[in-house]
């Protein structure tokens, strides 16, 4: 069987398909029993935040099929609206896309590199915006590097937006281009789905 890239691996281990043998984990070629893992069942919302323009994507995962995604949008604020403003927009559409959907996780991609302590703070206003929407609810909110999500979604951590959004709608079979936010959120959502540990 030849080698499969990250992708391909996710793919098949979400589908239930046996690994190839020199790509299983180092525990089970030698013998070692490690415990089943549960792939991840139900919604995911992920979340891609930022003041002027936040990413949406609500996706569903079931054994035996493709992720589907059920909603996307981008939360667009003009730049004349105060922060306040922004803020109640970002809170208020993250309510939206969780009430009455049956989420059972939250993902967000996690800020790791700002250019300076005013957009630091700015930033950090968003995403608590859309966590506390979350955690209102009571749903448990996961955070992830964007390194992390590019490697897990597109299995190389230097992707470019257009090569994540790319993947992402392969992954979905989505037949319309999602905008880069949205493709960020579905993607974040992904990488939680291919890598929790239920």
């Amino acid at each position: 069987m030849p080698r499969m890239n990250p992708r391909q691996l996710w793919a098949a281990k979400l589908a239930g398909r046996p690994l190839p043998a020199t790509q299983r984990p180092a525990a089970l070629l030698s013998g070692a029993v490690a415990p089943p893992r549960q792939p991840f069942t139900g919604r995911i919302l992920g979340i891609d935040p930022s003041l002027r323009g936040t990413g949406l994507a609500l996706l569903e995962l079931a054994p035996g099929r493709p992720p589907l995604l059920l909603r996307c949008r981008t939360v667009t604020v003009p730049a004349r609206q105060p922060l306040a403003f922004a803020l109640g927009e970002i809170h208020r559409h993250v309510s939206e896309f969780l009430e009455g959907a049956g989420v059972r996780h939250v993902a967000l991609e996690q800020t790791i590199y700002v250019q300076n302590f005013q957009t630091a703070q700015i930033l950090g206003a968003a995403r608590g915006s859309a966590i506390a929407a979350a955690a209102i609810r009571d749903l448990p909110v996961f955070e992830y590097a964007p390194l992390r999500v590019k490697q897990a979604v597109v299995g190389a951590g230097r992707a470019s937006k257009k090569q994540m959004a790319r993947t992402v709608m392969a992954i979905l079979g989505h037949g319309r281009a999602l905008a880069f936010d949205e493709a960020d959120a579905a993607g974040v959502a992904l990488c939680h789905a291919f890598t929790w540990r239920g």
